[in-house]
């Protein structure tokens, strides 16, 4: 007779939990599951793992920074700016760049782990959005992360704005007239945000509140949801050998998927801290704090809103008076374009289901080339981008390369109209010779570079069978209309 040995202290707490919260259950569903195996999905860990680093370079930056517009004389160890009057915004900012140890550290570990953010999710979107991983059921995880990139534009509109010094100030000059020139309402939105007249006492104060409170808010829960989101629909895949719309091939969550994850998370935070240490960005003592009546040379936002700027830089200066209201065409078209071009990405897969008449599942990737028409689009969309980016700092450009800036920007105003227009048909017919070149692949193999002379005196070169895993890589898509018709 044999008698069962009563359970130890850890296993009685474990089925304690256990029985309340389902954490034996939801682990053996969940920690077995499988992730492809893939670089490209590194791109959403990147993502992933700089909004960390921010979330905790901030907290330590919120513990020294004092968001007031209080005027201070400042008595730092900056020797430059001592005897100067500033915002008290800006003194602590000094304060924790020369006073706090390891302020400057943080500050700029914080700012470079921002603009990787963003560069991360605009680039992970583009990867989504080349190989159709959009499509049903994952438009709504689409409008999330497309929601976290618009957000994370602001966010970090407000967050360099909030040192106070003569280039965050310019930038808020430019916020303040892209308000002005909406219609009727300007001046008002104008004195809200602002808190009264332009610069105001307490644009620091709210934008310090939205910065560190509201937005990470909004933004930690789309993560969460974003991220809960593919757990249920599972994980997309390239087309492969054993690889269906119905399974997922690749390693599981735990132990092999933990481990590389956290293995990247500290080379992610590595490679932050690497650049923070060795490449200086945003040094505001070399600034100056802000004054109204002027304005910095040279000022450029951070590359991520550059494209905004540069939608106000190239467009002619237009005013018309409807009614007895000034229009100021030249900043109003601007304001309503900015968030078209990002809305258009977003509504994307909506338009192309709705065109194609799509309305499957899917699960397995597309590669870009077997979709002329999408890769086309998103390479123009890029390209227009990239021009904007460009018109931004037509001064730049300019004064770097010696030209006149009205050349520079005549430049950028003819090839936002023409280049993506020239960048979608070229890419739609390189996408389309890379597709009949894979057709000859598949049906003459390999090219192996041995010549081989024929009984009859005729060369040719000999092709070697492709294997059935790449013919099944090579196969394994739907052909496209455009393919067809040129075959035809």
């Amino acid at each position: 007779m044999s008698t069962r040995e009563s359970p130890g202290r850890g296993e009685r707490v474990a089925d304690w939990f256990d029985g309340r919260l389902g954490i034996h259950t939801l682990g053996r569903k969940y920690l077995r599951k499988v992730f492809p195996d893939h670089w490209s999905f590194l791109l959403g860990e990147i993502c992933l793992y700089s909004f960390v680093v921010l979330i905790l370079t901030g907290v330590y930056l919120t513990l020294f920074f004092h968001p007031s517009m209080n005027e201070v004389t400042y008595q730092g160890s900056y020797v430059p700016l001592g005897g100067v009057r500033m915002s008290e915004a800006y003194a602590s900012t000094l304060d924790i760049s020369f006073d706090v140890r390891g302020g400057l550290l943080m500050r700029q570990v914080h700012h470079w782990a921002a603009l990787v953010f963003v560069a991360g999710m605009l680039t992970h979107m583009m990867r989504h959005f080349f190989t159709g991983s959009f499509r049903r059921p994952r438009e709504i995880n689409w409008l999330f992360g497309w929601t976290l990139l618009f957000l994370g534009l602001f966010e970090g509109l407000f967050g360099y704005s909030l040192p106070d010094d003569l280039l965050s100030g310019t930038g808020l000059r430019f916020v303040n007239g892209a308000l002005l020139s909406v219609p009727i309402v300007g001046t008002y939105l104008s004195m809200f945000l602002f808190g009264g007249e332009y610069p105001g006492d307490d644009i620091v104060a709210r934008f310090y509140s939205l910065h560190i409170l509201v937005i990470p808010g909004i933004m930690a829960a789309l993560v969460v949801a974003h991220i809960l989101l593919v757990v249920y629909h599972k994980h997309t895949q390239f087309a492969g050998p054993g690889r269906t719309e119905r399974n997922v091939v690749g390693a599981p969550f735990m132990p092999v998927y933990m481990a590389k994850a956290g293995g990247f998370f500290f080379l992610v935070f590595g490679a932050l801290a690497l650049m923070a240490a060795v490449a200086m960005i945003n040094p505001v003592w070399s600034y100056g704090p802000y004054r109204a009546d002027q304005v910095s040379t040279g000022a450029q936002p951070d590359w991520y809103l550059g494209f905004a700027e540069g939608l106000v830089r190239i467009m002619p200066g237009w005013e018309i008076t409807l009614w007895g209201h000034t229009l100021v065409l030249g900043v109003l078209i601007p304001v309503v374009v900015f968030p078209l071009l990002l809305v258009f990405i977003g509504v994307y897969p909506f338009l192309e289901a709705r065109v194609t008449g799509d309305r499957r599942e899917h699960h397995l990737l597309d590669r870009p080339r077997g979709r002329p028409v999408r890769t086309g689009i998103g390479a123009a969309w890029i390209s227009l981008y990239l021009i904007l980016l460009a018109g931004g700092g037509n001064d730049i450009v300019a004064t770097r390369l010696h030209l006149s800036i009205n050349t520079v920007t005549w430049a950028v105003r003819i090839a936002a109209l023409v280049v993506p227009v020239a960048v979608f048909v070229v890419t739609r017919r390189i996408c389309l010779g890379l597709q009949l070149r894979d057709r000859e692949r598949v049906l003459h193999g390999r090219e192996t570079g041995v010549i081989k002379r024929l009984p009859h005196g005729e060369y040719v070169e000999v092709h070697e069978p492709l294997d059935q895993a790449q013919l099944h890589t090579l196969t394994a898509h739907e052909r496209p209309g455009e393919l067809v018709e040129h075959e035809q």
